[in-house]
This record gives structure tokens, sequence and C-alpha cells, in this order.
């Protein structure tokens, strides 16, 4: 089978919508009509014989089929682009538009404080945050990575490690003096515990804490369930109960009094992992972001 540079081009339109969302917003992102548009995708599922985008009248997203070709394709769209400013005399750089997905955590903590440094360490880039408690489907999406906190979900994307953090147990002085400072993890049986929902189940997450290679589960209970960590803080530093926040979250936190519990159970650790679809190098706008979190996570 010969080359045609129509499928080429094609895979860089179906790139655009599986970006935009809609063929108006594809064909204004390339600057061609909107008919344009459609036309490369239909020569393009002639071409490969599926039909890869499903359309209705709000978006546009990729079928099975076409999820899995694009993410075969991505990565290798990618490699161009980078080859391309490799040839060009220039190493690579991060340009263009990264689209990424992140947990409410990293984006209070992590990205929103410093989104300008980042930016201006990459002139050449622009970048669009979406923040949700969910992975969801990236491909699909049209999202570049992912970063957030937590084991991995079963998926066929790549998910590097980039650091961990403590899990660690606090109340507000006016809590304890209410209530009583517990001694032991089962002591938090009979307390006011801030509980937290896990995304993926829809229920509380269980309470661990763990002292070198002891692992203790405690069942706790309370009468406030959160799914976002900055109400899960505030409601713990206004003295409502105990409740198990990330170490990180609370180094940027100021001027607020709080009292760990449990130091000597302190060695529960949560992962921060970022996902994106490439099985070979991501590419250089994705690198990027993984040193900007790496490096100001820690």
């Amino acid at each position: 089978m010969g080359f045609d540079g129509r499928v080429l081009n094609g895979i860089g339109v179906l790139a655009a919508v599986v970006e935009a969302g809609t063929f108006v917003r594809a064909a204004e992102s390339l600057s061609v009509t909107q008919s344009g548009v459609s036309r490369a995708i239909a020569r393009l599922e002639e071409r490969v014989g599926v039909r890869l985008l499903q359309r209705s009248a709000r978006a546009v997203t990729l079928t099975e089929e076409g999820r899995r070709f694009y993410e075969r394709v991505a990565p290798l769209i990618a490699g161009i682009e980078d080859a391309a400013s490799e040839a060009g005399g220039a190493s690579v750089r991060p340009r263009g538009r990264l689209r990424v997905t992140i947990d409410p955590l990293v984006a209070r903590t992590i990205m929103g404080p410093r989104v300008s440094t980042f930016l201006a360490a990459n002139p050449e880039l622009s970048i669009e945050v979406v923040v949700r408690d969910r992975l969801g489907d990236l491909v699909a999406d049209g999202f570049d990575a992912a970063v957030r906190f937590g084991e991995p979900e079963p998926s066929a994307l790549i998910a590097r490690k980039l650091l961990d953090t403590r899990v660690l147990t606090f109340a507000s002085p006016g809590y304890l003096e209410r209530r009583g400072r517990p001694s032991h993890p089962r002591d938090l049986a009979k307390h006011e515990c801030i509980l937290f929902r896990d995304p993926r189940t829809g229920q509380p997450y269980e309470w661990i804490f763990q002292r070198g290679a002891k692992t203790l589960a405690v069942k706790v209970s309370g009468r406030l369930t959160v799914n976002d960590s900055a109400t899960q803080l505030a409601a713990c530093i206004a003295g409502h109960g105990v409740a198990q926040p990330l170490e990180v979250e609370l180094r940027t936190t100021r001027d607020v009094e709080l009292v760990q519990l449990f130091p000597s159970w302190a060695d529960e650790r949560i992962p921060l992992y970022v996902y994106y679809p490439s099985r070979h190098l991501p590419p250089a706008k994705v690198r990027a972001l993984v040193d900007f979190v790496v490096a100001h996570a820690r």
C-alpha cells in the first residue's frame, strides 16, 4: 500500500477535532472551513475503513475504534512535531498548546500559585487546565496529560510516579478542648471524623495508619463527607472534627493552628502520578509539565 499524504493530513485534522471537541472550533484552530474539516475526516474514515467519530448536536467524540486508532497515532503526531523542531536547528522546546486535567488539590497547591512561573519558563507554550476529580478518558477528551494523587486506575495510559506525600491526621485546638485528645488511632472510633469520598467508588476512604512496616486500619465515622480537600481542611480548622489532609497541602497553609495527632503513626503515603497516552517518550510540553510538578511539589 503506497503512502497517501491525505492520511497524514486527515490525522492532523482528527487531532484538532479531538482537542477542540467540535468541528466548528477545529476549523477555527486550523483556519479552514467546517466543510473542509468534515471532508478530511470522511476521507480518513474511508481510508482506514472504520467510523472514527460519533457526531451529536453539541459535541463530537471518538468511537471505540476511533479511540484505539487515536491512541496509536497521537504519539506519532507528537514525534513529528518534535522532529520538525530538531530539524529546524533548535533543541526540542515545549511549544504549542498543552491541555491537562488535574485534581483540585494539584490545581490549588501546585499549578494555580505557580502557573505564571511555568509559562514564563516556557514562552512558546500555552496551557489549558481542567480541574476534575476523575481521570476520565484522556484520549477521547483531548487531553495531553493528567496529574493526580492516588494509585493508578486500570487503563491503557502510561502512568509515571512523580513523588509520594504523607497522609497526616490533624484536629483543631478547639475540637480537642471539647472532645479530648485521642492517644491512639483506635480512639478515633469515638470521635467525629471528616470523611473524604473516593471518586472511583463513591464511598469514603478507609482510614489507614502506618508505623514502619506495621499498618493499622481504623473504622471511623462522621456526619460530614466531602470530595474537596479545601473543604475538608476548612472544616477541620473550624473545629468540626478530625481530618486526614495530605502533607503537600499543609505546606501551603500559613497562620493556621492545628494539632497533629499520632506523629509516630504517620508513615502512610499517597503517590502523585502523571498520565499520558504515548507508549514512547512524551512530547516536550508534557516533559516540561512533569519537571515543573516534581520540582514544586517537593
